[in-house]
């Protein structure tokens, strides 16, 4: 079964993070409480665990499979978190990819054509903060020239509390904004562009306030 921490809590404390692993997910499915879907068309976003005895903390790590195309956008999301202000960090491997490499997280999703976006591309070697709206994406801040060795983990970051971004690669701030977009809380969830098949471990989420 999925491991999925979430504590209550108390009135004047902070919330204890919300934490997934898949050591005891199945192989080959997508695991209980998350959702596949998709900005874009073309057949693309296929997600399941695998197992990989590099993971920063464990063997098993929720994978997007899938060689799609360039315009489609690959997404899994959480079901049961939503959150506005938070805290939420996902460690991610780039495995396969000739458009695009790597990946990252999304938060404040509110359905498949609106959320935001931190990735961190290899391929690339760059670092972005983006924002989809109506199924269009728009860039907020980059980082280039960040070269990463292949099949390297990357622990990514972000923390977000009313309008103002901050994004973390390997636990160094590389990127900020201030973006009023989306003023609800949503969920969470892992994310990849075209053909790139990475692999993703341990996501935490807190909710700040």
């Amino acid at each position: 079964m999925l491991l999925v921490l979430c504590v209550g809590v108390s009135p004047g404390q902070e919330s204890k993070p919300q934490v997934w692993d898949f050591e005891n997910a199945k192989t080959s499915t997508l695991p209980p409480g998350w959702t596949a879907a998709k900005t874009g068309a073309g057949e693309g976003s296929i997600w399941k665990v695998v197992e990989d005895k590099s993971a920063p903390s464990g063997a098993r790590v929720l994978a997007q499979t899938a060689a799609g195309p360039s315009a489609l956008f690959n997404l899994c999301v959480a079901d049961d978190a939503s959150l506005l202000n938070l805290d939420l960090s996902v460690a991610l491997k780039a495995v396969e990819g000739k458009i695009d490499q790597g990946g990252g997280v999304v938060w404040r999703y509110q359905d498949g054509n609106n959320y935001y976006i931190a990735r961190f591309n290899p391929l690339e070697e760059n670092y972005r903060l983006y924002k989809v709206v109506d199924g269009k994406r728009m860039q907020l801040a980059t980082k280039e020239g960040l070269k990463a060795p292949a099949g390297a983990w990357r622990a990514l970051s972000i923390k977000m509390k009313g309008n103002m971004i901050e994004c973390s690669l390997d636990g160094l701030k590389q990127l900020e904004a201030k973006d009023e977009t989306f003023t609800k809380a949503g969920k969470i969830g892992l994310w990849t562009k075209a053909d790139a098949q990475t692999y993703f471990d341990k996501i935490e989420a807190t909710e700040i306030k």
